[in-house]
C-alpha cells in the first residue's frame, strides 16, 4: 500500500477550549456547544463517511496514521492508529481517540494526543473564526 493522504479542511471557533482528555474532533456543524470541549474545528469540508474509500480500507487494517493539524501559522501532528472496527458510517464528524473506543465517527485509536495536548499557540488560532484549518491524514510510507 503506498502512502495515501487526504485534506480535510475546518474553520476556528470562539468556543474551542481544546480541554477534552482522551478525544480531538472536527465536525461538519457551525457552532460549539458549552460541553465540545474536544471540538477544535468546525465547518469541515467532510465527516468519517466522506473519507475516500481507499483512506478507509488502509485505517481499517490497522495501519499507524499521522494526523497534521496546521492552522494560523502553528503546526501540530498527532499520531494514532486504525482499527479493524472503524466503520465511517458518521457523516459530520472526525474523532481521534487516545482509547480504542470506535464508533461511526471515529478516524483513528491509540492517539498520543487528545484536544488537551495541543500546544497553546494552536489552540489560540483554533478560537479564531477568520483561522482556516487543514488536517493531513496520512496513511503508509
Amino acid at each position: 500500500m503506498g502512502k495515501i493522504v487526504e485534506v480535510v479542511m475546518a474553520r476556528g471557533h470562539p468556543r474551542v477550549t481544546a480541554e477534552h482528555q482522551t478525544t480531538l474532533m472536527f465536525t461538519k456543524d457551525r457552532e460549539v456547544g458549552f460541553k465540545g470541549d474536544c471540538i477544535v474545528g468546525v465547518l469541515a469540508d467532510k465527516g468519517a463517511a466522506g473519507l475516500r474509500d481507499d483512506m478507509k480500507s488502509a485505517l481499517k487494517s490497522g495501519a499507524g496514521v499521522k494526523i497534521t493539524i496546521e492552522a494560523g501559522g502553528e503546526m501540530e501532528e498527532v499520531r494514532a492508529f486504525g482499527h479493524p472496527l472503524l466503520t465511517f458510517t458518521y457523516p459530520k464528524d472526525l474523532v481521534i481517540r487516545k482509547s480504542r473506543f470506535t464508533c461511526g465517527r471515529t478516524l483513528a485509536v491509540g492517539a498520543d494526543k487528545a484536544a488537551t495536548d495541543l500546544s497553546k499557540a494552536l489552540v489560540a488560532k483554533l478560537r479564531d473564526t477568520s483561522t482556516k484549518v487543514k488536517i493531513t491524514i496520512e496513511v503508509g510510507d
